[in-house]
């Protein structure tokens, strides 16, 4: 855990660093435990087809968590222009006897509702029933996901303590880059389990669904979806928050969630509103992110990806508007080096290709490549399928149903 796991202080901030696992992003928290969680829980006659979708981190992370299980086969579903060339190449060059990466032609959001769709698939449930391979998933829908991120949000606060930065029961602040709110989530859960934490600083990117949420009441996925240079982030439809609605409100949960199916959008109760006054939302553009990347190398010796950047700019603009001298924890969640276009764009670093940018900054900072990023381009490109979504259930059927025997 010391090694997977760091807190920087860096211009009063103390940056939760959660990418120093196997591949590189805070889903390596979750994904290393999570299929032992499911060996655990499955009948031993019974195989696992486990079913995923991904806005860029998540993928490569289950992928790498489930590969080779026993009994188990992985497939993860990606849009094929939804995430950065650094993620795609970690799930296109990615081994194993029972994974598969499967391209689509569509973005996060078509992706994570058909897998939704195909969880509640009667001819699809009927199919694998006969093949004797039950369906779970690795996505935060599973909340074996969300229970190993509750733990590093206790483990970061008593690091802090242990380094006398804060007294132990001290309120500090939260602040989570987030599309599908599950990581913030956790650090509610956390809180809810006596953690001594304040306000939640939500932060988005330009797809701001949860900005204009938090500070209006009303969620509105019926806008323009936008591809950033922050693409974990690229959501509209923000799973985990109906979760911490059933927390809330839990009567008026369904009514949302049919407003929401049925009509793109849902305005909660007054009183539910003021039940998640907690909750700050803020957002960044592509230029402000940029903008905070070059401010921090060049202020604080201090190098940040995207992701982290639009939670930065958050913090900031939170502070300005609130007199408020509580300590913040800010997640950290992906190596710099997934992006290294948009880091060399804000640190004037050009190049032939991503590689070739992420060698320039290598040298220029000094700071070491992750060993599982290293020579990337250099190996071969064993998953190459890419499917448009709607045959995202067959192409499931004809997996499964190959591996049945295996």
């Amino acid at each position: 855990m010391d090694n997977s796991l760091k807190v920087e202080e860096v211009n009063s901030l103390y940056i939760m660093e959660l990418f120093h696992g196997r591949t590189s992003a805070f889903k390596d928290f979750a994904l290393s435990i999570l299929p032992y969680f499911i060996l655990l829980a499955k009948d031993k006659d019974k195989k696992i087809g486990i079913l995923t979708a991904t806005s860029g981190d998540t993928g490569k992370a289950a992928l790498e968590g489930f590969k080779n299980l026993k009994d188990t086969f992985i497939i993860v579903f990606y849009p094929t222009d939804g995430v950065s060339p650094i993620q795609k190449y970690q799930m296109l060059t990615q081994e194993g006897t029972n994974v598969y990466a499967i391209g689509i032609k569509g973005n996060f959001d078509q992706a994570q509702s058909a897998l939704k769709d195909a969880f509640n698939d009667k001819e699809l449930r009927d199919f694998l029933e006969s093949k004797n391979i039950l369906l779970s998933s690795a996505n935060s829908i599973n909340i074996g996901r969300l229970v190993p991120q509750i733990v590093y949000y206790f483990y970061a606060y008593y690091d802090l303590v242990k380094k006398s930065k804060i007294k132990d029961g001290e309120e500090i602040n939260v602040a989570v880059p987030t599309g599908n709110f599950g990581n913030i989530l956790a650090a509610y859960l956390a809180k809810v389990m006596g953690l001594n934490i304040g306000n939640f600083i939500v932060a988005s990117n330009k797809n701001n669904v949860l900005t204009d949420f938090f500070n209006s009441g009303i969620y509105n996925a019926n806008r323009e979806f936008y591809k950033t240079n922050s693409p974990s982030m690229d959501i509209l439809i923000s799973s985990n928050l109906e979760r911490l609605l059933y927390l809330k409100a839990p009567e008026e949960l369904n009514s949302y969630m049919e407003s929401l199916k049925n009509n793109g959008t849902y305005k909660i109760s007054d009183e539910c509103k003021k039940s998640l006054k907690e909750f700050k939302g803020y957002y960044a553009e592509d230029d402000e992110a940029l903008q905070i990347i070059k401010k921090y190398y060049k202020n604080f010796n201090y190098l940040c990806d995207t992701h982290t950047a639009v939670c930065i700019k958050a913090v900031e603009d939170y502070l300005k508007e609130n007199d408020d001298n509580r300590k913040i924890l800010l997640a950290s969640t992906a190596s710099f080096y997934k992006f290294p276009a948009s880091i060399g764009k804000a640190l004037n670093i050009s190049g032939s290709d991503d590689f070739n940018i992420i060698e320039k900054i290598n040298k220029i900072t000094n700071i070491p490549i992750p060993e599982n990023l290293k020579n990337l381009d250099k190996k071969d490109i064993l998953q190459n399928i890419v499917i448009d979504k709607e045959y995202i259930k067959k192409e499931i059927m004809k997996i499964l149903g190959d591996n049945d025997e295996n």
